[in-house]
């Protein structure tokens, strides 16, 4: 699975834990134009302008403590040790430069580690350099090179990473920096590791900050076309705004905090949909629904779920729905025109699987010189006329015996 890094700020190179918005993929160009729904919540409101928020590697992040007896890479890279074949596949290596403390000293996944980085190219070339990268370890907000090596760093260890593109910027690479398909080797030194703050004393905001960075990053992987990395962070999201609290939230808190979740529900539902997790995505939409039963995007996804599980009947009304409530937009005219036409034709071949187990074929199917077979024949309303008239004379017969 390729991974890179959050959001892009433009202008700037950026750092590996806020990684450059990757130029659009099939995928993401047909988002932008036939797509609509598909497009992330963001993309879509003003108050989401992704430059304007902070990458998570920038909260909270304390200084580099001072370096004075660590030995130059360079000279650290000549003396000869053993690289560590991190997956056993050989595309992620790891090679310690400066001893740690010990391995009681390596920190765990969850808690917020800190590290000085610099990235190089296979030419030398440096793309990146932090001397303070802050992140939660195992939470896929940086490159998963780093995600998957920072764990076994000691305390004070400085170390070379060499990773195949698959686990840092992947086909697309970053522009401008850093080419398609590029392996990156990573110079890193575990600085600091403490536990991640406790949910439960957060404040509202603090809640909603944490968790929109947390959705940032899977709307990352989402238009990496990374769908599993894209779920994992959104649940990660859900989570935190789940989480019981000891702190009182105000009105207003307490409305953003549920516009996040939707949010997350919402772009969920678009991740299970892409990797085909029908029942997932049902009730990632449902979710969203019970909260804004008029929300337009649950109500498509919902449709198209439901369509994708050949459930016309059902998915019809819902689309139809959406629409009322959005009668200009041509996602759902489109998508509502092709259901009604499969649903057409469903129902035209169920009529016709009936006919057949009863033994009553189609008109169609009936040859056409049927209807000459008997040239004599008498119409039956000229026939039923003839009996009525014959009975009537039999009756008036017995009448008039009688009678005598």
């Amino acid at each position: 699975m390729a991974s890179s890094g959050e959001e892009p700020r433009s202008g700037s190179p950026n750092r590996a834990g806020s990684g450059a918005e990757p130029p659009p993929t099939a995928d993401a160009a047909q988002l932008d134009t036939t797509e609509d729904f598909e497009v992330l919540e963001e993309e879509e409101e003003e108050e989401e302008d992704l430059s304007e928020l902070p990458p998570l590697e920038d909260v909270g992040r304390p200084p580099a403590p001072p370096r004075e007896d660590t030995q130059p890479a360079g000279e650290a890279a000549e003396d000869p040790q053993e690289w560590v074949d991190v997956l056993g596949s050989g595309l992620l290596k790891k090679k310690t430069l400066v001893p740690g403390q010990g391995v009681d000293t390596r920190p765990r996944k969850g808690q917020d580690v800190t590290i000085r980085l610099e990235a190089r190219l296979e030419d030398g070339s440096v793309v990146e350099e932090d001397p303070a990268l802050t992140f939660t370890l195992g939470d896929c907000d940086v490159l998963q090179a780093l995600d998957l090596c920072v764990q076994l760093l000691e305390m004070g260890e400085t170390a070379l990473i060499q990773s195949d593109a698959k686990y840092c910027y992947g086909l697309q690479g970053r522009s401008p920096d850093i080419p398609p398909n590029a392996a990156l080797t990573l110079e890193v030194e575990l600085l600091a590791a403490r536990d991640g703050p406790d949910l439960e004393l957060l404040s509202g905001k603090e809640k909603v900050e944490l968790a929109n960075r947390k959705r940032e990053r899977g709307n990352f992987f989402y238009q990496q076309a990374d769908y599993v990395l894209a779920i994992n962070s959104y649940d990660i999201a859900l989570k935190v705004i789940s989480s019981s609290s000891k702190v009182d939230f105000s009105p207003e808190e307490e409305a953003e905090l549920l516009d996040v979740k939707v949010k997350c529900l919402n772009n969920l539902a678009a991740s299970q949909l892409k990797l085909d997790h029908y029942e997932a995505a049902l009730k990632s939409c449902n979710l969203v629904l019970e909260h804004q039963p008029g929300n337009i995007k649950a109500l498509f996804r919902k449709g198209k779920v439901l369509a994708q599980q050949g459930e016309y009947r059902e998915a019809i009304p819902i689309l139809k729905a959406a629409l009322k409530l959005e009668p200009s937009n041509k996602t759902i005219h489109a998508e509502l025109s092709k259901l009604v036409k499969k649903h057409a034709d469903q129902r035209s071949l169920e009529t016709e699987m009936y006919r057949k187990m009863l033994g009553n074929p189609s008109a169609a199917s009936t040859p056409g010189k049927c209807k000459d077979k008997l040239p004599w024949s008498i119409p039956w309303k000229w026939l039923f006329g003839a009996t009525a008239i014959a009975l009537g004379g039999v009756a008036l017969s017995v009448v008039i015996a009688a009678r005598n």
